[in-house]
């Protein structure tokens, strides 16, 4: 096991003061006051790659609109992609309602408490799968995102990329619950990636600090200019079919001209097409578009 080694030695010391800095400073989020499943699994998806201020009113009015994993899976998958507005990713909307439906047809509209069962759900990775057992089933299991990769890897010692091999191992099996949630908000407030807060930290004298633990690159992968990308020109296809009438389509030609200029055109209509066979859309014979009924 990792934990025999030296270096490992005293994480009953770690536990205890991550577990007693979180009972005074943990974020009050609404989906910590639940333990449904389905409304945990919500947040979880909703959190990926999306800020927790962004994400709080959405998480409310998607719960309002889709009380239960029924009501999602009864839902068309346009009706889904509608309430997603506001969040991006605009594919996480279709993943989750699809999961309703996988859920309602093999499992009796439960969601598996266990990781092995969660993983079997088309779109749901080890990470979701984890953040469901632990913090709906209480499961003593862990989950690794940014944050706590990050804690993790330099509380430790360890290389970032090493981290999963690790995490499960420090699971306090009686705390799970409030250990991962303090690793999250331990990484969200204090241990940032950038300018980290390390003497408000409670771990300040078992940590050997951001430079402790060289990664595979000492190079910050910068992100491309995101008008004119991909991604860009995804977001503002659904945004244009979301605002169409539900009965209404645009043909794939007024799309591209209303989207890019001309000489972007082209590139707008091939990616259409990928929508459709992602099946974030539905592209007829007549080469018209509308959001999937």
């Amino acid at each position: 096991m990792l934990l025999d080694a030296p270096e490992f030695r005293g994480v009953e010391r770690v536990h205890q003061r991550v577990l007693d800095w979180y009972a005074a400073n943990q974020r009050d989020l609404p989906w910590r006051r639940t333990r449904d499943p389905y409304a945990i699994l919500v947040a979880e998806v909703m959190l990926q790659q999306t800020q927790v201020d962004r994400v709080l009113p959405r998480w409310l009015a998607w719960l309002e609109r889709f009380p239960t994993l029924a009501s999602l899976a009864e839902a068309s998958p346009a009706d889904a992609i509608r309430a997603w507005q506001g969040l991006g990713y605009n594919l996480r909307a279709l993943r989750l309602h699809g999961v309703a439906q996988q859920v309602m047809l093999e499992f009796g509209g439960v969601l598996p408490r266990s990781i092995a069962g969660l993983l079997t759900l088309k779109g749901v990775g080890r990470y979701t799968a984890g953040a469901v057992a632990c913090f709906a089933y209480e499961q003593p299991v862990a989950m690794v995102d940014t944050n706590v990769r990050r804690v993790l890897s330099r509380v430790f010692g360890v290389a970032p990329h090493a981290v999963e091999a690790l995490a499960d191992e420090v699971v306090p099996p009686r705390a799970a619950y409030a250990w991962n949630q303090a690793l999250m908000d331990l990484g969200a407030t204090l241990c940032r990636a950038q300018r980290p807060l390390c003497l408000a930290c409670p771990l300040v004298a078992e940590c050997g600090g951001p430079g402790a633990v060289v990664g595979r690159s000492g190079l910050k992968k910068t992100q491309g200019e995101f008008r004119g990308s991909t991604r860009y020109y995804r977001g503002r296809i659904v945004d244009l079919l979301r605002k169409l009438p539900a009965d209404a389509a645009v043909s794939v030609d007024e799309v591209a001209a209303r989207l890019a200029p001309i000489d972007e055109r082209q590139r707008l209509v091939v990616l259409i097409g990928r929508l459709a066979a992602e099946g974030m859309l539905s592209l007829d014979a007549d080469r018209l578009v509308r959001l999937p009924e």
